[in-house]
């Protein structure tokens, strides 16, 4: 399904209806209702994602979307198009914002984003109709519905200059809260949301959060996050080691006195059941195992 809505239509949301300079028709693909903009929350971030940034937006998301949360984000790869999937993959709801005309998938290459959105009752949004081409200017104007549509906007990873920024302050001129989670301090990609909670935006630590600004309350883990069952000591040994930070098998089997061998192979064994995975020769714990 795909149509207009006008400004002057009362399906158009009152959110965004609300900001300066609200896009006077939205061009829209998908299943239109009223229920989908009820609680936004807009997540966005580097287009240079790391794992950290991968981890935590999987996380964050996965336990937000039971609640009941739309999802909205840019598209765009990296934190965006992770938040866009973790919302779809935990029976969400998500609202993509193009900088485009909304025939055009931008970046051609995530096709299958764009359709299971489709598929899932999600909006694919445009304020601009057909093939229109994105420039420059047309990105910044796309993240004011961003964050218009948004009553929350949680930045995950941003540099110093970055788009992620131009939403996080369009939020709070829009008197909308902002969230920022916190990142190791050697990265160039946590200097932005470094400089956003100097200025006041709120730290994220876990997903109650996010979730108490919208009145919701988790008193049970949401389905999805599964639980350490049946492992061994060794197993869990690695665990616990690779939650502080991701290591190499080396110094796995240094710190345990163990040999190579031995730690190598309860690694692979967890990498079977869909515990671990590595990533430029260290593993980390998948981001579902973290509770």
């Amino acid at each position: 399904m795909q149509g207009v809505v006008k400004i002057s239509d009362s399906r158009y949301p009152e959110l965004l209806r609300r900001i300066d300079s609200p896009p006077q028709e939205l061009y829209y693909k998908g299943t239109w209702d009223s229920d989908i903009f009820t609680n936004c929350l807009a997540v966005v971030g580097s287009r240079r994602m790391t794992t950290y940034g991968r981890q935590i937006t999987n996380k964050l998301v996965s336990e937000v979307v039971p609640g009941g949360l739309t999802i909205v984000s840019g598209f765009m790869y990296g934190i965006d198009a992770t938040a866009h999937k973790a919302a779809l993959d935990f029976g969400g709801r998500t609202i993509a914002v193009m900088p485009c005309g909304i025939e055009l998938i931008h970046p051609e290459h995530q096709k299958n984003l764009y359709r299971r959105i489709l598929q899932n009752k999600g909006l694919i949004i445009s304020e601009h109709k057909g093939n229109f081409a994105p420039v420059s200017w047309t990105y910044p104007r796309r993240n004011r519905i961003i964050a218009g549509l948004s009553q929350v906007t949680l930045i995950i990873e941003a540099a110093e200059k970055s788009g992620s920024l131009i939403t996080a302050r369009l939020a709070k001129k829009y008197k909308r809260r902002v969230f920022a989670v916190p990142g190791p301090l050697t990265s160039s990609v946590s200097k932005g949301t470094i400089q956003l909670i100097k200025e006041g935006a709120g730290i994220v630590s876990s997903a109650n959060d996010l979730l108490t600004v919208y009145d919701i309350e988790r008193d049970k883990p949401f389905k999805g996050i599964v639980p350490f069952i049946g492992l061994d000591g060794i197993e869990e040994n690695i665990i616990n080691k690779l939650q502080e930070e991701p290591l190499e098998i080396d110094m796995l089997a240094r710190l345990f006195g163990l040999s190579v061998s031995k730690v190598g192979i309860a690694i692979s064994l967890m990498q079977v059941k869909g515990i671990l995975f590595e990533e430029a020769g260290k593993y980390y714990v998948r981001e579902f195992y973290n509770l």
